[in-house]
This record gives structure tokens, sequence and C-alpha cells, in this order.
């Protein structure tokens, strides 16, 4: 017998759980389909959540309804504003989170969730059946969670979100060894990629990698440099109050020269250096190999060692990712002040895995040769938690848009970092993992993590993410700031001479909010509440006049993103492109005049002969 369902999600990490549950949230029946139903949303990688530009996707995915921001400030123990000393555009949260808890969690509201399933098995092929997809599942070893269905050999969905992160055809390297797996302890998905070719997507190989991991009670923390969390600490959700968990510190170290000789000894039994490895790496992310060959000159790199939990007492060096044999690993480690006798208790390693070009996609994460199945995460050619659940919560959103016959939505590039990054894979696409910096983004003045809510929390209310409780908080926040401005405006204050608008005061260089108003100014006894509101008042007023001249220039270029170019459009029938431009039209097939224009080699000649020819369809219309 046969089950159905509107949705079937592959894969139950970071994206794969934000899909699931934006998709339940509108309606949607959804089988979730995970090999281990115990690694539910597993921190692969370092025990972190946020950054520089990363804590900007989860304060998005959180005004949008999300889960990550929720599950990273209760599984929190440490957090901090990176880059408090510069701008508001560029400072980002970030916090170490217990690994566990943070998997708990978030399992918790998958399972709690009455409109998914949960099942464990291995997807080894999708088809197309009908108005649906056919799936051909292997059940998995080990319990299933309560309500879960008996996974059948096939199952039947209306739509499909591939989630499938370092899982297809994954292969992990230690050394000249290796291994199938998509991490550590797992298996790969070895048959998926020849069905995914069967549809008529191209795939390419990727490589990440990560480091060994330490016995805490092995580890001399007082050689090293101890690194506290902030306090009050920076929250990602706009509902959060305070950390749920005892916080904790991180030390930094740093390599040496001896480490550097010990890599360098090792290289001629490195997969990366020979030849066995054959995807590309994370170019801003590298291994400790790679960096010790590419910057010859550095004697010293930074390694922050992190707790992974409170329940353990495993600790992550970031900073010495590495798939060097096991025997180099132990000397390397032991070169490291406070590590000179830290035992290793896993081995890092690289794990290549097959990725789909995400040019292949719209913008909605649909894969444009199979209406109806979207793809989101690693398996886009992505990097990191935080840009996985990102597409994720989109990918669900419009899987579920889709199933109920609406459009999908399309976040701009001036209206959320998310936006940037979707529209950088299906516009220009990869081929090294994308990782989310500030810097990618033309309007990031506007694109700060204290306005997420203001962007995109009406948005998520208008498509029925946002509930009523985190509604009722936005406009709690957004009177109170509307309030505080109103004030700010009308009230007169000392300057030293005379008095002036408490406004123009703020405005000067090197005077803060608290100056001028004083910390009791509009307090709501919510310590958090008030926090926000006044960093919000202060930035909204210093940087009145930069975005303002942002909002100019972003309404100018969404002139062209409104622009709409029909799906169909023969590019050979536009005079005058070149073959090359056709090709590149006709590949990418943009939605937009703007998209179209950002389009690696795009002229703007070329940009200029599309529009007259749109300008001339639109004439004609109208005209019949």
């Amino acid at each position: 017998m046969e089950d159905t369902f509107d949705i079937a999600v592959v894969g139950a990490g970071h994206a794969g759980c934000e899909a699931a549950l934006a998709a339940a949230h509108l309606g949607c029946s959804v089988l979730l389909v995970t090999l281990d139903l115990g690694k539910v949303a597993t921190m692969s990688c370092n025990p972190a959540v946020g950054g520089i530009g990363k804590g900007h996707i989860v304060k998005e995915i959180d005004a949008l309804g999300g889960a990550m921001g929720l599950a990273a400030d209760h599984a929190g123990i440490q957090f901090r504003l990176l880059n408090r000393s510069k701008g508001p555009a560029v400072r980002g949260t970030r916090c170490q989170a217990d690994m566990k808890e943070y998997s708990d969690y978030m399992a918790g509201l998958l399972v709690k969730n009455p409109g998914i399933a949960l099942a464990a098995g291995e997807v080894t092929n999708i088809s197309l059946r009908g108005v649906g997809f056919e799936l051909e599942l292997a059940p998995m070893a080990g319990a299933r969670a309560a309500g879960a269905p008996a996974p059948s050999g096939r199952l039947l969905a209306r739509t499909v979100v591939v989630t499938t992160g370092t899982f297809l055809d994954g292969l992990m390297h230690t050394g000249l060894q290796n291994r199938p797996g998509g991490r550590l302890g797992d298996p790969a998905s070895r048959w998926l990629p020849a069905g995914l070719r069967a549809l008529g997507f191209e795939l390419g190989r990727l490589k990440t990698g990560t480091c060994p991991r330490l016995d805490g009670s092995t580890i001399d923390f007082d050689a090293m440099r101890r690194q506290d969390g902030e306090d009050p600490p920076p929250m990602f959700s706009f509902l959060s109050v305070e950390p749920q968990l005892p916080q904790r510190p991180c030390h930094l170290t740093s390599t040496t020269p001896a480490t550097h000789t010990a890599v360098r000894k090792g290289l001629d039994r490195s997969p990366l250096f020979c030849g066995i490895i054959k995807g590309r790496g994370p170019r801003y992310c590298p291994s400790i190999e790679d960096k010790v060959v590419r910057f010859p000159g550095r004697d010293r790199h930074v390694v922050f060692v992190e707790p992974e939990g409170l329940g353990t007492d495993e600790y992550y060096p970031n900073g010495i990712s590495t798939s060097l044999p096991e025997d180099v690993q132990i000397e390397m480690v032991h070169t490291i002040p406070g590590l000179e006798n830290a035992k290793i208790l896993r081995f890092g390693y690289a794990v290549e895995y097959d990725f789909v070009f995400p040019t292949q996609l719209f913008a909605s994460l649909m894969a444009k040769i199979a209406p109806g199945l979207f793809l989101a995460g690693q398996i886009n050619g992505t990097s990191g938690y935080e840009e996985a659940a990102g597409q994720g919560l989109m990918a669900g959103l419009n899987a579920a848009r889709f199933v109920r016959g609406e459009p999908p939505v399309i976040l701009r590039r001036d209206q959320a970092y998310i936006g940037v990054m979707i529209d950088d894979l299906v516009t220009a696409g990869t081929t090294e993992p994308y990782r989310m910096f500030t810097s990618r983004a033309e309007h990031r003045m506007s694109l700060r993590e204290d306005n997420a809510d203001v962007r995109l929390t009406p948005l998520g209310r208008q498509i029925d993410l946002v509930d009523d409780a985190r509604w009722d908080a936005f406009n709690e926040k957004a009177e109170r700031v509307r309030a505080v401005q109103a004030r700010l405006r009308t009230q007169r204050v000392p300057d030293g001479i005379g008095t002036v608008p408490a406004y123009d005061l703020l405005r000067r260089p090197g005077v803060r909010y608290r100056d001028v108003c004083g910390p009791a100014m509009e307090s709501s006894g919510n310590s958090t509440l008030d926090r926000a509101v006044e960093n919000a008042v202060e930035i909204l007023v210093k940087f009145e006049g930069y975005i303002e001249r942002e909002r100019q220039r972003a309404g100018k270029i969404a002139d062209m993103d409104g622009v709409a170019i029909p799906e169909l459009l023969d590019y050979k029938s536009v005079p005058g492109l070149s073959r090359e431009v056709v090709e590149k039209l006709s590949a990418i097939r943009p939605a937009t005049l703007g998209q179209a224009a950002r389009i690696p080699g795009m002229t703007p000649a070329a940009v200029s002969m599309v529009a007259i020819f749109l300008a001339r369809i639109r004439s004609v219309s109208r005209e019949t």
C-alpha cells in the first residue's frame, strides 16, 4: 500500500527541518525522511550558529516565523556580537550551542507537530508520477518516532523538497584512507544521485571538512586566552529574553611554526594534495594544510577551542580542519599551546559529495526541469547551517504554496540576505561551497540584523507563517520605536550651550542614545525589548541619510526587477544578441530584467536589447 503526502522532505538537517516546519505550518501533510531519526538537526561541524552575514540569515529566518533562532537561543551556552566596534550593517550575532540540546529542541518541534510524519529510511530514487512524484524508500534499522507511518517501498507526494546535505555519494577522507559516508558514523546516499541525473540534473562535486575533536580533561586551558560571552547576551530570536542554559567560555590559542612543520611533513599523504580529492573546497574556510601551503609567510593561525555542550567534555578546535593522516593530526595538535597533551577523541576528515548546479533552479528553489521538485541546502552548493536553513524555509514555504496553487514567495536582494543568497545561486551559480558574507549584499545598510523583523515579519504574517505571539511582539516593538522617535523630535535637551532637539543631538558623532535619553526613557520593564528599541532608534537616527540614499538606489534597481520576462521567451528571436548571450539567457531563464542583468558576463547593451524587445511585445499585446 502506498502512502501519499502533500510534501516529502528528504533529509532532516537544518534545511529539512525548516522546510518541514514551514510546510506543516501552512497546513500541508509532510513526510520527513532521514537516515537516522536520532540525528535530526545535527551540527556535523562546529558547535556554533551565526556570525558575520550568517547571523543576519538566522534573524531573517526568525522574523519569518522559522525555528533556527529559537533553537539557537534555547541551546546557546555563549553569545557574542561580532564586529561590535564597526558599523551596524556588518555586526553579526554568534552563539556557541550545546549540540545535543539544539538537536533535541528541533526534534521536539517536529515530533509535536501533527502535520509532520517522520520515517527512518534512505530515499534511493525520485521519479515523476502523474501530477506528483514517487519516492523509492529503503527502510533503515532503528525505531521510528511515535505516530510515524510504517515506511513502504514506495511513497507518493505532490511535491518533494530534497535537502541531502553532504550525503549524496559522500566519500570521507582521512589521509590516504577513504570510505563512503555523509559524516562520521553515517552512510552515504549512494543511489539517489543516479536518480537525479535520470531526471535531467547536472551534478558537480564539492568538498568540505572538519576538525579533530578533543578531550577537554586533557586540555591546558590556563595556557590559552579565555573568551567569555557578553552580558547582557545578544539573542537571535525577537521573542527570546535570556539564555536558557548556563554560559561557558571559549579559549583562544594558535598554531606554531612546529605545527606547520608537522603539516608540511604530512602533505605527501594528504588526499587534498595527492589529487585524491577532486571536489573543490570552501575558499573562506580552508583546511589547516591548505592555509599552511597558501600562506607560507604566516607562522601562526588562530585556533578557537569551543565547547560542544554542557553534558560532554568534547571540544572543537576551530581553525584546524584537516584530512591529514591520524598520526600527523596527533603530532600537529600536540604542537599547539595548551594542547600538548590533548587526547583526540575523533579525528578530522574531509568529505566529498555531489551537488546540483543551482542555476538549474528558479528563484523559488523549484527545479526548472521538474515542477514541484525543490532543492535546499548544501545540495545547492552552499556551506553552513544558516545558509541551509534559510533555503529550507523558502523551499518548504514555496512547496506548500505550490500545493495550494499559490504563486511562490521570492525575497528581493534589497529585502533579505536570504534573497541575496538565492539570487546569487540561481543567477550566477557556484563552483565552490557558497558562504554568506555581508560584502555580497549591495544593500547591506538596509539589511541589518536589528531590522530583520521590520523587513520580513509583515510578509511572514501575510503568508501565514507568523503566529499571533510573534505578531504581537513585533507590533509592540514597532510602536515603541515610533514613540521614542516622535519624542526625540519634540523634546529639547541641553547641549552645553543651550538646548537643541534631542533628535539633532543624537545625530552628532560620538553621542549615544543613553547620553540623550537616559536608561529609563520609554522603559517597558522588559530589558531585552528596551535594548532592542534603543538600538533600533539609535541606528535609524544616526544613519538616516545613508539609509535613505540606499533606499533610493534600491528603488531604481527594483524597477528592473519589476520587469518580468516570459518564462518561455525564445532569446534567439531577440535582435542583436550574440550567441554567447543567448546561451546564457536560455540556460538561466531569468524571471526579470534585473536578474538578467546580474548574469555573469551580461553586458548593458544586451540587457537593453532584451528590454526593447519586451517593450515591443507588450505594445503589440496591448494593440491586439
